[in-house]
């Protein structure tokens, strides 16, 4: 089933969600959708957005997304003896590709051991903490097949943890691999005044492929309480190796002949909400060198960059979004360069920098220099930019974004 939006569709769906019932006959129902339509774009190779070097933070979303999906939620909530069991399932649809799973399982709380825990098993999505204008979490468990719980209260502090493996209700590992992962997740760590660490630690098992094994760590530390009422600051400190993703994921454990990799990550977000201006705005710095012994060049990836929300109106407000992005290499080859802008009017529920439904009428422009266009036209890169050598793009359309 290929799904289609026009611009009134769009409209739409962003004006009923809101009154969706999120209680359906005692079923609790979620969800995130985006899509419309991309009228200005490269049609010689089709490339509606995703204009990236390829770091994980150089992203910058707004009206480069191209895409089009829905996740809806489903979940079921049973009570016996004050004990609460939950059934839970996901499933997704994202452009062209076929219905998946991105999570089911089940949940259960309550228990007179430990009564604000929660354990669970089956495939379940665990996202901590994201910057929303790179469309990337910093932290999370990632959509694997396991068991854990959280949420458990040890002293001051609470901890959660889990056992994955790297298969998915979608996918299995290829034949003579195997790989597990163990996350342990300690927060509400009172540091200073309106400040929390939390810390993540991966350890991956793994065999069958070429590298072996891996581990993660980040230390991320969340400030609120700066004297202006909705500015807070999130600093993430983030090293990870071999096939344990720096957000606390797998790594690409998808075939025998992938490397793990070295990656060490500084990242630090601002959000803010003053009246009717408001927004986020990201800086950060990545470097990557994989386990391949033939790779000898260490990848070091920049962004920064930011999205403003100004309200002149209840339900109108302007978005303007822009970011500067660059990938340099130690061997001395000649650094990649990216600089995006969007300019985008929207029609909201309310003047909130995170009000959603939005309905966007956006006009991007993207510019890369040489070194990036030799990269990535034709694909050879991890960006999309086409071919043609271009060096340059406009982006223009409509785009909804709704969560509920």
């Amino acid at each position: 089933m290929k799904m289609k939006l026009t611009c009134a569709a769009a409209a739409l769906c962003c004006l009923s969600a809101t009154a969706f019932a999120a209680d359906v006959g005692g079923v609790e129902v979620t969800g995130y959708s985006r899509g419309g339509g991309v009228y200005s774009y490269n049609k010689d190779q089709q490339v509606k957005g995703g204009l990236t070097l390829g770091g994980d933070l150089q992203k910058y979303r707004l009206g480069n997304e191209g895409d089009y999906g829905v996740e809806v939620n489903i979940a079921k909530t049973f009570e016996v003896d004050g004990v609460k069991y939950k059934l839970d399932y996901m499933p997704t649809k994202w452009n062209d590709g076929n219905v998946g799973t991105e999570q089911a399982f089940v949940e259960v709380s309550g228990l007179s051991f430990a009564p604000e825990a929660k354990i669970w098993a089956g495939q379940r999505r665990l996202r901590i903490q994201d910057v929303h204008i790179v469309d990337h979490f910093l932290m999370d468990y990632g959509v694997n097949q396991g068991s854990g719980f959280t949420d458990l209260s040890v002293g001051g502090i609470k901890v959660g943890a889990a056992l994955q493996t790297g298969d998915t209700f979608d996918k299995k590992m290829t034949v003579g691999t195997s790989a597990n992962k163990l996350n342990v997740d300690i927060s509400e760590i009172n540091t200073n005044p309106g400040g929390k660490v939390r810390v993540l630690l991966t350890s991956v098992t793994t065999s069958g492929l070429k590298s072996s094994g891996g581990s993660g760590l980040t230390i991320n530390h969340n400030q609120s309480n700066f004297g202006m009422p909705g500015l807070t600051n999130s600093l993430f400190l983030q090293t990870s190796s071999g096939y344990a993703n720096i957000n606390g994921r797998f790594g690409d454990i998808s075939s025998t002949t992938v490397y793990g990799k070295k990656t060490n990550r500084i990242a630090d977000s601002i959000n803010w909400q003053s009246g009717r201006f408001g927004g986020q705005a990201i800086v950060g710095y990545q470097t990557t060198k994989s386990d391949d012994p033939a790779v000898t060049r260490t990848t070091k990836d920049t962004s920064l960059g930011g999205r403003v929300s100004y309200a002149y109106t209840k339900n109108f407000k302007m978005l303007v979004e822009a970011g500067t992005t660059s990938r340099s290499f130690s061997d001395g080859a000649q650094s990649q360069r990216l600089n995006k802008i969007t300019i985008a009017p929207t029609i909201a529920m309310s003047p909130d920098f995170w009000s959603r439904p939005e309905l966007r009428f956006y006009v991007t422009k993207a510019n890369w220099n040489q070194a990036a266009a030799d990269a990535n036209n034709g694909g050879a890169g991890e960006g999309t930019f086409g071919t043609n050598n271009r060096k340059n793009q406009t982006l223009a359309g409509v785009q909804y974004e709704v969560w509920w």
